[in-house]
């Protein structure tokens, strides 16, 4: 039975396509010489894996929680007679960290980058008959150039760093294209004009025919030429507009068409915008009741065991009373965004930048090269309404502190690749550059809590922040612009083990001695930020336990703590900030 048997990508659609998840041969190569031994040319690997699931989890069937500092993979592959005449794709939905690919003994791609989706043409490579597959996966843990997110840099998972993660995880699929055809597009809602921005990159000459619907009645068609292929644009007039909203994700089917090649797609019309301290999502504020989702999972750590499990996250959130969430130091995969799309479900898209050094300029050329592939990926999902490429970037090693400027590119690369959303240069500190002065704070005392939060200025708040976050403020440069939104995006965190007497439990301060002492902590956390006038939105730490740190309002295994019916009325009610 071949796992997540689902199209991987609901936004870039062909039906001529082959899921190669399921059992590949597999070697872990520790000492990193496999390239040497030239493994790429052996007939058989010695042991074997379910793909996606990387090797650390039960689901691969390997389940070896060790350092893999290099994984081999191998399997033949037949190519349909009918796919002759055009060219034959290999896409990877994310392989950590560096992947060497070989078709027949030949490398024919290296792409750097656990996070971002990547897609080589081995048309060229290609065999009548049975052709041989082979992935080196090298995983550079201690490399302080690469984010490695929440993955344990100790052998053992602690505090908040979890399960490793090693080579492929998400899908690896097979798909075949006419020689000329689509590339890649972006789209642009604007709910104004009630028009569809459209630019695409293809491969070829020809016309590039869209064709809008919604419910299945055509409300809007688009016809673009080119001569030589490469770049074109326009904009697609739509006869109706439906907005996609919170909790309500109206979407447009997309229809591309060029020569021979027919790609299926989705599109949301909605608007973003800052508007003095409120978040505007289609000209109304909206406060954003978000949770922290780190996307791991007891059996496939990284990889959600089903699509069911992708959506069931997504409707744990609703039940408590969230509307969206900050997806935590992991670049999600699209099929989660895809359900997001449809919930009407709130994100922000961020990076696991966790392990670079954010102090060295060598961090910028892997960072951005990857950094540029995510947000091409992932633009046109309405359900991320903004970038976050940094989380708390601290002294690496307790020696160095960040060198701005290298935020600073972060932040600028990110507006010039997508001027359409806001940007978060880097989550709780230390700003630089950013649309909206985000603030972490866990302090569990309400009282002591709400003490910024009841400030008669944003001004005043900062400052009362800052007298209480000394450790965490000591080296903040971005001083806070007068009017700037702010956003809480980290709080909570209170710790709940429902197995109790567990020595490695790990949660945010001092834990309530009672589920009553826990309900109302909460409560009095939340208010705070409801009824503060400044605020845009916050985020609770987090959504469920994740291996020893049980700060969830759920289990590991997805089983509520509470009744999740009070979590709904607390964060549901109107924020001060809302229309």
């Amino acid at each position: 039975m071949i796992p997540r048997i689902e199209h991987p990508n609901p936004q870039f659609e062909r039906k001529n396509w082959i899921n190669l998840n399921g059992e590949w041969e597999f070697e872990s190569d520790r000492a990193v010489s496999g390239i040497a031994r030239k493994l790429y040319e052996k007939a058989h690997l010695d042991g074997k894996i379910t793909v996606p699931f990387c090797p650390e989890s039960e689901l691969s069937g390997v389940g070896d929680r060790d350092f893999h500092h290099c994984v081999w993979y191998r399997r033949d592959i037949e190519i349909p007679a009918d796919w002759k005449g055009g060219r034959v794709l290999l896409h990877f939905g994310a392989v950590d960290h560096i992947a060497h690919i070989y078709v027949n003994s030949k490398e024919v791609c290296v792409h750097v980058g656990g996070y971002a989706s990547f897609t080589v043409d081995i048309t060229d490579a290609l065999c009548d008959g049975v052709n041989s597959l082979c992935v080196c996966a090298i995983d550079e843990d201690g490399n302080p150039k690469y984010g490695h997110g929440k993955q344990s840099p100790w052998f053992n998972s602690k505090g908040c760093h979890y399960t490793r993660v090693t080579g492929i995880w998400q899908t690896v699929w097979l798909e075949y294209v006419p020689t000329s055809y689509i590339k890649s597009f972006k789209l642009i809602p604007d709910i104004e004009n009630c028009t569809l921005g459209v630019s695409a990159q293809l491969c070829g000459a020809g016309t590039l025919n869209l064709e809008a619907s919604y419910e299945g009645k055509v409300v809007g068609t688009l016809s673009l030429k080119t001569a030589r292929g490469g770049y074109v644009s326009g904009t697609m007039a739509l006869s109706e507009l439906h907005l996609w909203e919170v909790g309500i994700g109206r979407l447009y089917d997309l229809k591309l068409t060029f020569g021979d090649d027919t790609v299926a797609s989705y599109f949301g019309m909605r608007s973003t915008e800052l508007d003095g301290y409120r978040y505007l999502l289609n000209g109304k504020s909206v406060f954003q009741r978000l949770v922290l989702d780190q996307g791991f999972y007891p059996d496939g750590i990284y990889t959600a065991p089903s699509e069911e499990a992708l959506v069931n996250d997504i409707q744990l959130s609703l039940d408590a009373g969230f509307n969206g969430a900050r997806l935590h130091e992991k670049v999600f995969e699209p099929r989660f965004l895809y359900h997001a799309d449809r919930m009407g479900y709130l994100v922000w898209g961020e990076y696991g930048n966790w392990g670079m050094d954010c102090s060295n300029t060598d961090v910028i050329a892997p960072f951005c090269n990857e950094w540029a592939e995510i947000i091409d990926r992932d633009f046109n999902h309405p359900s991320i309404i903004g970038w976050c490429p940094m989380n708390e970037t601290w002294d690496h090693n307790n020696e160095r502190g960040q060198n701005n400027e290298v935020l600073r590119t972060f932040y600028r690369q990110t507006k010039a690749a997508d001027p359409t959303r806001p940007c978060i240069d880097t989550s709780g500190n230390y700003h630089v550059e950013t649309d909206i002065f985000d603030l972490h704070d866990y302090i569990q005392e309400p009282e002591n809590f709400s003490v910024p939060y009841l400030a008669k200025t944003p001004e005043e708040m900062i400052e009362l922040y800052t007298k209480t976050h000394e450790k965490a403020m000591k080296r903040q440069k971005g001083v806070y612009i007068s009017g700037q939104p702010v956003f809480l995006s980290e709080y909570g965190g209170i710790k709940w083990d429902v197995n109790s007497g567990n020595a490695n439990a790990w949660g945010y301060g001092n834990a309530p001695q009672t589920a009553e002492e826990f309900l109302d902590r909460y409560k009095r956390l939340t208010d705070a930020l409801l009824d503060c006038p400044y605020m845009l939105g916050f985020c609770y730490t987090q959504l469920y336990d994740v291996e020893q740190e049980t700060n969830g309002l759920y289990t590991y295994g997805r089983e509520p703590k509470f009744d999740m019916a009070y979590f709904k009325e607390v964060n549901s009610r109107r924020a001060a900030i809302e229309d």
